[in-house]
């Protein structure tokens, strides 16, 4: 019975340790993408003061046109750039909070 109790004593050991590993992973990865999402705001912010400056210095129709035309494409491109990076950190996230589990899942499945 003692035996038993000590074993069961140190799977639940395990599983909390494993369950605070995952946790601490998932929580780094979420900090990360919270300042990569801090960042691109701030340069969106950035970038659009810009062309709002450009378009209102414009001299022109055709010259406003294209300041209003340069940012449309460099927004797009920025955002694709973007959507791109935070899906690798997602897929990089949920590995890195799965990998403590992969010992205790291989053994389940013997």
């Amino acid at each position: 019975m003692m035996n038993s109790f000590d074993e069961m004593q140190k799977a639940g050991k395990e599983n909390m340790d494993l369950a605070v590993a995952s946790m601490t992973a998932m929580s780094k990865g979420v900090q990360a993408l919270a300042m990569e999402t801090q960042d691109y705001s701030k340069k969106a912010m950035e970038s659009g003061s810009a062309a709002i400056e450009s378009l209102l210095s414009a001299k022109s129709l055709d010259k406003a046109v294209e300041v209003q035309s340069d940012y449309m494409k460099t927004s797009y491109e920025a955002f694709v750039g973007q959507a791109t990076k935070v899906n690798e950190m997602m897929v990089d996230m949920a590995k890195e909070t799965y990998k403590p589990y992969e010992g205790m899942f291989a053994k389940v499945g013997k």
